[in-house]
């Protein structure tokens, strides 16, 4: 039997291009200075959740205080206050930067949990201090840093393509205030003479225990997928990813959002079904993709999954998500990205992995350079299979694992090894902000309209 795991594009995550030709990854990073949104944690409507609630210490599961401890070096509670602090941090900077834009230069989480302002101006710096914020002071402003970007972008378009082949990732260093560019250690990439009217730019030479296990499903747990089952028949090929969070719209529908990659043949209803281990033959289907999208002109990764009577018999219209292990934690708000917020990511292949958001903001685009996916990047491992799984921050609903740089490695112990020359793993996710808007404005009031992310107050 030949098991086909639902694909991730087959886009690698290497950062080796900016907008041209040649390369077969892109990973290109725009602007991370300032948040999307206007105050954290937005709820489905698009209007900001008054308060970020958020399970305690004591609620989270064993299984994700491991890899908190583990992969984060923080205590469980540090990790809920970093996640409360970096949504407070999103609201400031939004409402900052409008205010003074030419003297906002970034906002980022510090190593130490505390979250940072930088400001172009003594003025603006001695405002945020006012406000309870440590500030930096920098060259630039955000909006300068992202008109470099732009030119720069715009130039390198320009170039004969076996010169821009040699460029790779251009993203904006919020921490330094520069442009960082990727070129390749080669001799035409040394020979590349950068304009001189680009300011702000930095070129980097590239070489080429028991745990309680609720047997309930949930988020991060394994689904199924047929795209050519007929009848009771089951094929030799089917699809395998995670399911993600539950969700209900304003017309009551039971729904799980996951990855839209995830839908073999989108646009025909695929059954999603749970795996009854060696017994594919049993598996239950418990819903069906009602809507997916992936890439296109939104560059978007989503898909709505219909909850059949089944599939909320089995209890996966509940406001919980899985870790390896058998642990549970209960999702008790929404969130959105913040550059350096600790975050945890739930799939079927991995349970939970932490890390935190490297870019807010980040492109993937195919071997055509078409975007794939507009999303965030963190530094959580993410394997085959776990596409379509929750990324929470603190106990919010961040987003949905989408793409990866790991491809053929068994293991995160493996991929960091094989990765860690070539800036460590990658991850990125599908803000679960961009899913409710995008599903509330396209569905013009019918299935997905006014979706809301399934929310409870208690580990469940």
């Amino acid at each position: 039997m030949r098991i086909s795991l639902a694909p991730r594009a087959a886009v690698q995550l290497l950062a080796r291009r900016v907008a041209v030709v040649g390369s077969s990854a892109l990973l290109l990073a725009v602007p991370v200075a300032a948040p999307a949104l206007a105050d954290p944690p937005p709820s489905s409507s698009g209007t900001p959740d008054a308060q970020v609630v958020q399970l305690s210490a004591a609620e989270l599961p064993d299984e994700m205080v491991e890899a908190i401890t583990r992969d984060l070096k923080i205590s469980p509670q540090e990790y809920l206050d970093r996640a409360a602090r970096a949504q407070e941090l999103d609201s400031y900077a939004t409402d900052f930067r409008a205010k003074h834009p030419e003297e906002f230069s970034g906002a980022w989480m510090d190593l130490d949990g505390q979250p940072v302002v930088a400001v172009t101006t003594t003025a603006a710096a001695q405002t945020a201090a006012r406000d309870g914020y440590r500030t930096q002071m920098a060259p630039v402003s955000a909006d300068g840093l992202e008109r470099s970007l732009a030119d720069f972008n715009q130039w390198v378009s320009q170039l004969p393509s076996q010169v821009a082949s040699q460029i790779g990732a251009a993203s904006i260093d919020v921490l330094n205030s520069q442009i960082v560019v990727d070129i390749a250690n080669s001799p035409l990439g040394r020979a590349i003479d950068l304009p001189t009217q680009l300011e702000n730019i930095k070129v980097q030479l590239k070489a080429p225990g028991p745990v309680p296990v609720e047997r309930v499903p949930m988020g991060g747990d394994t689904y199924l997928t047929f795209p050519e089952r007929r009848g009771n028949s089951i094929p030799d090929e089917f699809g395998m990813c995670s399911l993600g969070f539950s969700a209900t719209d304003r017309n009551g529908n039971a729904i799980n959002i996951s990855a839209g990659h995830c839908d073999p043949t989108p646009g025909t209803g695929t059954e999603v079904y749970l795996p009854n281990g060696p017994y594919l033959a049993d598996s239950v289907q418990v819903g069906k993709f009602e809507r997916s999208h992936f890439g296109g002109t939104q560059a978007l990764d989503y898909s709505l999954i219909r909850l059949n009577d089944a599939g909320v018999r089995a209890g996966l219209d509940r406001p919980v998500i899985r870790g390896a292990g058998g642990s549970t934690l209960t999702v008790t708000g929404t969130a959105v990205p913040v550059v350096g917020a600790p975050i945890c990511k739930s799939g079927q292949a991995t349970g939970f992995t932490c890390g935190i958001v490297a870019h807010d903001q980040v492109q993937a685009v195919d071997e055509d350079e078409t975007p794939v996916v507009e999303g965030f990047a963190s530094t959580a491992c993410t394997l085959p299979g776990d596409s379509g799984g929750p990324i929470v921050t603190g106990t919010l609903a961040l987003g949905i694992t989408s793409l990866s740089n790991i491809l053929d490695e068994a293991s995160c112990a493996e991929a960091n090894l094989e990765l860690m020359f070539n800036g460590g793993t990658i991850s990125v996710g599908f803000p679960i902000q961009n899913v409710l808007n995008t599903a509330d404005n396209y569905s013009g009031g019918g299935f997905g309209a006014g979706l809301t992310v399934n929310t409870g107050t208690a580990r469940d």
